[in-house]
């Protein structure tokens, strides 16, 4: 079932949602500074293509919380807004509500991505 809803993930916006954690990470790979921020996109990029079948765990500490603040100054607010709105429209059917869950993890995510991990289930 894991496969199936990550191929219809992957189609129906996982693909879009995937690619704008690329794009961020390569922008912020572009100076030494943000080359940190950039390896954490490109690691969440994986479950955004693929969310099905994996979690995020939440962990970390004061250096954590003040990277996050950065990041959601920089460039947290528009992509956890952009998932978030996603969601919502996923939501209005009863079979899109799963695709919406998905969403709502990865705009979660998008708010404070230092500290976090994925699980797999």
């Amino acid at each position: 079932m894991r496969l199936l809803g990550n191929i219809c993930w992957f189609i129906f916006g996982g693909f879009i949602s995937g690619m704008a954690w690329v794009l961020s990470g390569a922008l912020w790979c572009i100076t030494i500074i943000g080359i940190p921020y950039g390896l954490q996109c490109f690691k969440f990029a994986t479950i955004s293509f693929w969310p099905f079948g994996r979690g995020i765990e939440y962990g970390g500490g004061a250096v954590s919380f003040l990277v996050n603040v950065i990041w959601f100054l920089v460039n947290g607010w528009w992509m956890a807004l952009g998932n978030f709105l996603i969601g919502c429209v996923w939501c209005i059917t009863i079979v899109g509500i799963p695709f919406g869950k998905q969403f709502f993890k990865i705009a979660k995510l998008a708010l404070r991505p230092f500290g976090a991990y994925i699980v797999r289930f």
